[in-house]
């Protein structure tokens, strides 16, 4: 059940690597403090759930972002009613967030196509709405859930733990804090655990139906199977995923406000998913530390900075390039991104992941063919 093939466990191996070594290689891009880091990783894993969904069954939702509220909201109340410890809060919020999905799920599945789409928007609206402006006494509205030292926390109080919280509380595993670096790299295990998951699901008999299912579901259906229960599983999976996300973001920071729940945060994981490439392992990963490189970092460069970078050029021409970048940059980073997005969409409709492929095919077929002018022998 646990087991991978060797080429999948090579790249479960590579992928924790890189994952754990963050702090390392993201130094010389200027992203390596653990606030993002923690995003970098969160986000890979709202994005992996989502390509569960949408790369396997063809099912493009635009409504995910609910389940990340979902599951931000089920974390803060688990600290607010029950302990400040982590583990309890995560597991309600993947189970909640599965419930929510499997209700929406079963309503939304009916429909296939752009339908599909649209009631999955419909529904996460509905859910911005009812946190925002209805269930104000579950989700505090646009001020957002916070935790505060009078919350009742009868798990914490029995053991007495209340006592020693001198400040704001702070969630904890197992009685150590999780901020900083610390929350990082429970965030990257989280984020190897998710990509492991992912890895069984798509290598599974219950992988290849819903392979099947995007490459012509009719077909299926005509044969007598019943594609309905796989595609509900997986998109409840996907939505526990969200949840998982959803929750660390809350561990990380801990509030749950209705924004999470916006259409804008389920665009953002489509966009994650289809840059690094739909239907792949690695895609949704690199696509989702792309986006929140560019909303965090990219997004970040001012004109003094342009300046400073390009002080080597004549004065005119220093102006001249400060003043055309300047409009990719900084509150312009959505051209540049929209830009990316555009040339991706048109020439490399499966992502950089396919990308990379080509680029390394190339590479093997022009060595296969030095090697095969190198061994030719002249005839006898």
């Amino acid at each position: 059940m646990f087991s991978l093939s060797r080429k999948d466990l090579a790249a479960l191996a590579v992928f924790a690597a890189v994952v754990l070594a963050m702090p390392i290689w993201l130094a010389p891009f200027g992203a390596a403090y653990p606030g993002l880091m923690q995003k970098f990783a969160i986000y890979a894993i709202f994005a992996i759930g989502f390509n569960i969904l949408f790369g396997l069954t063809g099912y493009l939702s635009f409504g995910h972002a609910a389940f990340l509220g979902v599951g931000s909201y089920t974390t803060v109340w688990s600290f607010k009613l029950l302990t400040m410890d982590i583990m309890p809060a995560m597991v309600f919020a993947v189970i909640v967030s599965g419930l929510f999905a499997l209700l929406i799920g079963y309503f939304s599945l009916r429909r296939t196509g752009i339908y599909f789409s649209i009631l999955t928007l419909a529904f996460a609206q509905m859910s911005y709405s009812l946190a925002y402006s209805v269930l104000t006494p579950i989700t505090n509205g646009e001020t957002g859930l916070l935790l505060a030292r009078n919350d009742p926390r009868y798990i914490d109080a029995i053991f007495g733990a209340q006592a020693n919280i001198a400040g704001l509380p702070q969630p904890t595993l197992l009685g150590s804090s999780v901020s900083g670096y610390m929350g990082f790299y429970l965030c990257a295990v989280v984020l190897i655990l998710a990509f492991y998951v992912s890895q069984k699901i798509f290598a599974s008999p219950f992988g290849m139906a819903l392979r099947g299912i995007k490459s012509n579901q009719t077909r299926m259906n005509y044969t007598g199977f019943n594609t309905r229960p796989y595609t509900l599983a997986a998109f409840v999976i996907s939505g526990m995923f969200a949840g998982l996300a959803g929750a660390l973001l809350s561990i990380t920071d801990p509030l749950a406000g209705a924004e999470r729940m916006k259409w804008t945060e389920s665009g953002n994981v489509v966009l994650m998913t289809i840059l690094g490439g739909v239907g792949t392992l690695f895609g949704p990963v690199i696509g989702a530390w792309l986006i929140k490189y560019f909303e965090n970092i990219f997004s970040a460069i001012n004109t003094n900075m342009l300046n400073s970078f390009f002080s080597f050029l004549p004065d005119g021409v220093q102006g001249f390039v400060v003043t055309v970048l300047s409009k990719f940059v900084g509150e312009g980073w959505h051209l540049t991104l929209g830009l990316m997005f555009v040339l991706i969409v048109v020439f490399l409709p499966g992502g950089l992941v396919e990308g990379f492929n080509r680029f390394v095919a190339r590479l093997k077929r022009r060595k296969d063919a030095r090697d095969g002018v190198g061994s030719t022998q002249p005839a006898e």
